[in-house]
């Protein structure tokens, strides 16, 4: 059975830190590009970074560049998101997504989510 499990969301203030975790299950998670995605209420979700199946690459998305870093241990199956200097618009549900292509076929898995809320 194949599970996404996040955890590490809360309530902080604003210019605090969190630390996500997502833990892997039921596939073979080195082969998978990893992402996190975020979704607050009326907006489209936004991939806020992305890592390799090796971690040898990562992006970010604009709003959270030098504050928030990806990480992996393929050993262990664990994707991380270190989350610094906060802000109140970084609350939303934080996703992790699994995604792979084996030859034309694409392979997806989605975590349920985690809340992060950033008090001003």
């Amino acid at each position: 059975q194949v599970q996404l499990v996040e955890s590490g969301g809360g309530l902080v203030q604003a210019g605090g830190s969190l630390r996500l975790s997502c833990l892997a299950s039921g596939f073979t998670f080195s082969r998978y590009d990893m992402a996190w995605f975020r979704q607050a209420p009326g907006k489209e979700p936004e991939r806020v970074a992305f890592i390799s199946w090796s971690g040898s690459s990562t992006h970010y998305a604009d709003s959270v560049e030098g504050r928030f870093t990806i990480s992996r241990d393929n050993a262990k199956n664990m994707v991380y998101l270190q989350m610094n200097g906060l802000k109140p618009e970084d609350t939303a549900v934080y996703y992790c997504n699994a995604d792979s292509w084996f030859g034309m076929r694409r392979s997806a898995y989605w975590g349920q989510g985690t809340q992060v809320t950033v008090s001003s």
